[in-house]
């Protein structure tokens, strides 16, 4: 059973899907750091895809430094959870949580600026 899947009807590209599949393994907790990765080779026969494009999903996530490889040894997770999140799913949560934060506020009787001011006596 492979880490991750991929949705050949999903028009997603296959190598996205890949990276975001094993983001996600590790943002949930399926994977930790420490923990070793399929081969590339095994990855791919797993997942019927290009061995290529699981190197390339392994070498953009090591660039990330969400992923190790120890030559001889094998790829392993590095990254925390939260460290494994994309900066694109980073700014659609802090996002989800201004946009919170100001509806609490705005409910409570507070503007903006009032919110921002007292955040910055804080930082």
């Amino acid at each position: 059973m492979a880490i991750v899947s991929i949705d050949a009807n999903d028009r997603t590209p296959i190598y996205a899907q890949l990276e975001r599949g094993l983001r996600a393994a590790i943002a949930t907790g399926r994977l930790q750091p420490g923990d070793q990765l399929p081969t590339v080779r095994q990855l791919a026969v797993d997942l019927k895809v290009n061995a290529n494009t699981v190197a390339r999903v392994y070498a953009d996530l090591e660039r990330a430094s969400v992923l190790e490889t120890r030559r001889g040894v094998g790829s392993f997770v590095c990254a925390t959870p939260a460290q494994a999140r994309s900066a694109r799913e980073h700014d659609r949560r802090l996002r989800a949580f201004g946009t919170k934060v100001l509806a609490d506020a705005a409910a409570a009787g507070f503007t903006p600026e009032q919110v921002i001011a007292e955040l910055k006596t804080h930082g």
